[in-house]
């Protein structure tokens, strides 16, 4: 193992992590068994089985594309090129949501842009008697999403093709979450690591990265029940933007919150009606 965590070093910063998933995969065990027994020998089919998800690794390709998944929160996601890959900075939002609402409450709930369900799926489950929907412009990213629902057994939640408000009408709701595309379009990370695998209208929103939230949050008042709350992930440099956003909308209540690396990663706003 320490050989192929060595050779992949240059080109991942989770090199470790990276080859135990790989193992855990070819052994169908988890990691701690990987780790407690690091001197276990692979048959010649799991070796060969090993080496071919390596040189995946090796050409670049993401873990969660080589082994079609991701744990997020308490789930267990499928994950594919037509989604974004769920990240651990994003279970901040989610945090912070479960935080908002009451443990018994009976919210009506929107995640818009849920791409794998990742959010709107974590909430579902951890308030069932809540009901969420969650939205995306991307029928492929749909299909997804309702899988994990289905494979987490996850039942209070609905699906909806929308470009984010556009298919909603006049529906209202408690609480509207959202992990929007806000990259800037000529940002040179998009050719860095896992994002190149990754859909760019998932990532990425104009020149400053905020044409999308810009869209969010000057429509949600219209779909936010009395006090209802927005919610929303944004880049690390775009707090200050995003709250003057929400205060030129006329949210107030309107804070930042850092992620657990301590940078700026999500931003709130509340409306009285």
């Amino acid at each position: 193992m320490d050989e192929s965590i060595k050779q992949l070093e240059p080109r991942s910063e989770s090199a470790r992590l990276d080859i135990e998933l790989l193992l855990c995969s070819i052994l169908k065990k988890d990691r701690s068994f990987v780790r407690a027994w690091p001197e276990h020998e692979l048959s010649q089919q799991q070796l060969t089985s090993f080496q071919q998800l390596l040189e995946q690794r090796l050409a670049g390709e993401p873990i969660a594309h080589i082994l079609g998944e991701r744990g997020f929160w308490s789930l267990n996601l499928k994950v594919t090129k037509d989604t974004l890959i769920p990240r651990p900075e994003t279970e901040r939002l989610v945090e912070l949501a479960l935080e908002l609402i009451p443990e018994k409450a009976q919210w009506e709930i929107l995640d818009l842009g849920t791409g794998t369900g990742a959010i709107a799926l974590s909430l579902a489950k951890e308030r069932p008697s809540c009901f969420v929907s969650a939205t995306d412009q991307s029928l492929a990213a749909l299909d997804v999403a309702k899988q994990n629902a289905k494979d987490n057994k996850i039942s209070n939640i609905e699906f909806i093709h929308s470009n984010w408000f556009s298919e909603l009408k006049n529906k209202k709701f408690d609480l509207i979450v959202s992990n929007p595309p806000y990259i800037e379009e000529n940002d040179p990370h998009l050719q860095q690591g896992d994002v190149r695998f990754e859909p760019l209208s998932a990532l990425t929103s104009g020149e400053e990265g905020l044409d999308d939230i810009r869209t969010i949050i000057k429509n949600s008042q219209a779909h936010l029940t009395k006090n209802g709350i927005l919610l929303i992930e944004h880049g690390y440099d775009q707090a200050e933007a995003v709250c003057n956003l929400f205060n030129l909308s006329g949210f107030n209540k309107v804070e930042n919150f850092k992620d657990d690396n301590g940078v700026p990663r999500v931003s709130i706003g509340h409306i009285s009606n």
